[in-house]
């Protein structure tokens, strides 16, 4: 082997990796939530309140990113624009900014490790050693804000699949007579098992409000929370109805089925693509299959009976 050295470096991080994350997967998380539900709930014998813990400890893990990343310079538009995509992907911490800087520069050095293991495999070219470097230097910075990019994706298309089911109970909750704060409340409260990013966000409305936020400015930072555009388009109806008052079940109600209407539109079109995607896979994949089974025992033994032949009339 020409890398024995760098093989077992490899290996050990494998088995480090695997063995942290087993680790933390069968002992630390399950003792962390037990941790949650041995809280006390009442504070006092005589109190009737509700005991508020600390926020919890980070890990070890989390606090040597969040001291890597304090090092990275960066300016106020770019930590802005980071800090929204990190709430929008469900990560609320204060330190997630530094924590991701963090990662990004882990993330650079892993993949400097095997870009250095292949420099003596390139040809005496430093320009192409210094592409190899560049592109691994890059690869590692660019990795971690990709893998953000999909997370947040993935949570507004979840929350965009779960706003139907709760304009449906929201409208039976204002038609039940409860108000639209009351009925954002119940909706969160309802909705905890079955669609817990929306409900997260429902009661962080309900937080906001009681804090003594505006409804209307509430509702714009649940916009600007998810990024989702149908979210914004409820807000904004939400909004309409509230300042002239026209009816907000029928405006809910409305919306809710032009979200089914739309879904349903969206898997037909899904449906329609797909003929068109399973070309290319046909082409490279099916068809030389399906002619090598078809023609190739007829082309073998046109060869084996062809080739003596023609070697007859040559010679």
């Amino acid at each position: 082997m020409e890398h024995p050295l760098g093989f077992a470096f490899l290996t050990f991080l494998a088995l480090m990796i695997v063995m942290t994350w087993a680790a933390y997967r069968l002992f630390y998380k399950p003792g962390r939530f037990l941790k949650q539900l041995g809280n006390p709930v009442i504070g006092d014998a005589g109190s009737h309140g509700i005991a508020i813990d600390a926020e919890p400890e980070a890990s070890t893990l989390v606090t040597v990113l969040h001291q890597i990343g304090g090092y990275v310079p960066s300016s106020k538009a770019e930590t802005a624009d980071l800090r929204t995509q990190l709430i929008q992907a469900g990560y609320r911490s204060e330190n997630a900014t530094t924590v991701l800087y963090g990662l990004k520069i882990v993330a650079v050095l892993a993949m400097l490790v095997p870009c250095i293991m292949l420099e003596s495999d390139m040809p005496p070219n430093p320009m192409m050693k210094l592409a190899l470097m560049f592109s691994g230097v890059a690869a590692g910075w660019i990795l971690p804000r990709f893998v953000l990019e999909k997370k947040v994706a993935k949570r507004q298309d979840i929350i965009r699949l779960s706003l139907p089911d709760a304009l449906d109970l929201m409208v039976v909750s204002v038609e039940a007579g409860l108000g639209l704060d009351q009925a954002i409340q119940h909706v969160g409260r309802e909705l905890q098992e079955s669609h817990p990013q929306l409900a997260e966000e429902l009661s962080l409305i309900t937080l906001e409000m009681r804090a003594g936020t505006r409804r209307s400015d509430a509702l714009r930072n649940l916009a600007e929370r998810t990024g989702e555009p149908e979210i914004r388009k409820l807000v904004a109806i939400l909004i309409q109805n509230d300042r002239f008052g026209t009816s907000m079940g029928e405006s809910l109600r409305s919306h809710s089925d032009f979200l089914r209407v739309r879904r349903r539109q969206e898997a037909e079109e899904r449906a329609g693509k797909v003929g068109v995607k399973l070309v290319f896979p046909i082409f490279f994949f099916i068809l030389p299959s399906m002619m090598i089974v078809a023609a190739g025992p007829g082309m073998l033994q046109l060869f084996k009976h062809l080739f003596p032949m023609m070697k007859q009339i040559g010679g």
